[in-house]
């Protein structure tokens, strides 16, 4: 029998996915603390353009600089690894937070979890095209019914706009599927190349364009005060931290047990928020959302074997 590696045990596939999906939930009451100190305007787009650049660059130069140290030499993308490190960056990074920032304009914080969180559905059935190992069954279905009941529950609050605007809710199903497809791009890239290296350098890639556009579009960011620059690195150490552990989890795990995962994101981010902004999250509703999500988890993840 041959033996797991250790990013395929299942204790440490669960530690390393919670960690990256709580990081991730950090980044939404983070994000908006980091708003109001840079002053950036929710309507703002091209502004909050360059402020997710900026966040990616520095994440994805952490990452480098740690590729660095623990190689004990300069890592550089071999040249066959530099189209799809350039593809995947593009896709996860700049056109996903592209489509992803406008629909936040049009859309409500509750309607964007919900809608992005479908993303893991995209995810599912593109593995089943794309992996001969990582097909469409039953119980996956039903796992990421239950995560996604979750996640409706989880975000209800007031009730949900059933109305449909492609500016809004096609934008972010669009980035929704750009982070499932960029899951594909990530496992098939790092079959042959080291996912860190791979992080590291779709993080500063992706995230330089998004800086550009932000600018050539008109958005500006400056430096108000030390605790702004304070977050602005904690966002940054999420993104590098996050990624790097994600793209971990891709290379050596099927990626349909692993996108359940990510229906963690929006209940980490009711409770992160409530402990960071001091919003009440101890309720029914919530613990069952949360309860709802692990089953879901559970149940695509029982019996790998056949999965």
């Amino acid at each position: 029998m041959e033996e797991k590696n250790f990013f395929q045990r299942p204790a440490t596939l669960l530690l390393c996915a919670v960690i990256a999906t709580a990081l991730w939930g950090s980044a939404i009451p983070a994000i908006k603390i980091g708003y109001e100190l840079f002053g950036i305007v929710e309507s703002n787009a091209q502004t909050k353009f360059v402020f997710a650049g900026l966040r990616f660059i520095i994440a994805g130069i952490i990452v480098i600089i740690f590729d660095c140290i623990v190689k004990r030499r300069i890592v550089l993308p071999r040249k066959d690894e530099i189209k799809g490190i350039f593809i995947l960056g593009m896709v996860q990074t700049t056109i996903e937070y592209i489509f992803f920032y406008l629909s936040l304009i049009y859309l409500s914080g509750v309607k964007g979890s919900i809608l992005n969180s479908i993303g893991n559905f995209f995810a599912v059935i593109l593995a089943h095209f794309f992996f001969v190992n990582d097909k469409i069954n039953f119980r996956k279905s039903i796992g990421c019914l239950l995560g996604f009941l979750g996640v409706l529950l989880c975000c209800f609050e007031d009730g949900l706009d059933l109305s449909f605007t492609f500016k809004g809710d096609g934008f972010i199903l669009i980035a929704a599927f750009c982070f499932a497809l960029s899951s594909v791009i990530t496992k098939i890239i790092t079959k042959k190349s080291d996912s860190v290296t791979v992080t590291g350098w779709q993080l500063t890639i992706g995230g330089f364009v998004l800086f550009l556009i932000g600018i050539v579009f008109g958005g500006r960011i400056g430096f108000p005060s030390g605790k702004a620059i304070l977050m602005l690195i904690y966002l940054a150490l999420i993104s590098s931290g996050a990624f790097t552990l994600w793209a971990q989890l891709l290379k050596y795990n099927k990626v349909g047990k692993i996108s359940v995962y990510c229906f963690l994101n929006p209940c980490f981010g009711v409770i992160l928020s409530g402990l960071m902004l001091g919003e009440n999250i101890f309720n029914v509703k919530s613990i069952l959302a949360l309860i709802l999500v692990c089953i879901g988890i559970y149940i695509v993840n029982k019996d790998g074997k056949k999965g």
